[in-house]
């Protein structure tokens, strides 16, 4: 099937991937305040869960194109932000009497904040980037090559989120040759497992395009990142 379909449509399927696309940032931002260390990789726990948000982004740029996964990035950064500032305003009321893990609390969860901006920043260059190389790759090899595709957009996202991330959640805090082991090890990581996902997604999108009668080629859309706050004019 090669058909464009044109507008947001009433897609079945959409609404649940955004889900999904949203709780893997936000429980990405919390599990990113611990450092660990797996097979001889150094990186922050959030490593685990986060790379499953660029694999929803392949899919949702594939199947639904760059528009709807631009609706899908905006809402999690806004979700992010919401958290971020609730966690944040929890920390700083006065722990009800008796109630003895204030520590804990700003231990674990005030990090939060400061984990969730370089998230959101990471995040907000990263995602386009993944989504705007994939979306454009499609259209140049008219929709052939989906594993080099998603792989190829991915080594450049992430490339742009890992750097931005580390460097800005963690500088300062850990010594240069620690934050140069996270890097690699959040990089090499990211890359490897979507690798390792590829046939997963090839399948989902696949499944995806027949069930929602959809697969967008972006060959006029508009790429501004900020459209989402208006309508685009077609």
């Amino acid at each position: 099937m090669n058909k464009q379909m044109t507008g947001t449509g009433n897609y079945r399927y959409f609404d649940i991937i955004v889900g999904l696309f949203v709780a893997v940032l936000l429980i990405s931002n919390i599990a990113s305040t611990k450092i660990v260390d797996i097979w001889k990789f150094t990186f922050d726990g959030g490593t685990i869960l986060f790379p499953l948000s660029y694999i929803f982004g392949d899919i949702l740029t594939e199947v639904y194109g760059y528009r709807q996964s631009r609706r899908a990035i905006w809402i999690g950064f806004l979700s992010a932000v919401i958290m971020s500032l609730v966690l944040g305003l929890v920390g700083l009321i006065s722990p009800a009497e008796g109630w003895d893990l204030q520590e804990a609390y700003v231990a674990i969860l005030g990090q939060t904040p400061r984990i969730v901006t370089a998230s959101l920043i990471a995040y907000f260059a990263g995602e386009f980037s993944n989504s705007f190389i994939l979306a454009k790759m499609k259209v140049f090899t008219k929709g052939k090559w989906l594993a080099a595709r998603t792989i190829s957009s991915t080594i450049a996202g992430q490339a742009i989120d890992t750097l931005i991330f580390v460097f800005i959640a963690f500088y300062g805090v850990f010594s240069n040759s620690l934050l140069l082991a996270i890097i690699v090890s959040n990089y090499i990581f990211k890359v490897l497992l979507e690798v390792a996902f590829t046939p997963l997604t090839y399948k989902i999108v696949n499944s995806l395009k027949r069930a929602e009668g959809v697969d967008y080629y972006d060959r006029k859309t508009n790429f501004n990142t900020f459209l989402f706050f208006k309508r685009e004019s077609k």
